[in-house]
């Protein structure tokens, strides 16, 4: 783990550094921001209830979600 900003945490792979989640209890309290493009199967999860940081998305990752989706950080 390693802190991003003030409250920020990032946390990453223990062997390779990859970051894989992130979080905030004062922007987005209770929250994880999972790293989706990591995982081997992101099928095998639940669909996200909303979708943030969606300006720098690789590709059309949207097709099929019916969740909230976000430019950046929703307040």
């Amino acid at each position: 783990m390693r802190a991003s900003s003030a409250h920020g945490r990032r946390h990453f792979c223990g062997d390779c550094g990859t970051g894989l989640f992130h979080t905030n209890d004062v922007v987005v309290e209770g929250l994880i921001d999972v790293q989706s493009a990591t995982l081997d199967d992101p099928s095998a999860i639940a669909a996200p209830e909303c979708q943030a940081q969606t300006a720098e998305r690789i590709g059309r990752r949207d097709a099929g979600l019916h969740s909230r989706a976000f430019e950046r950080t929703p307040e």
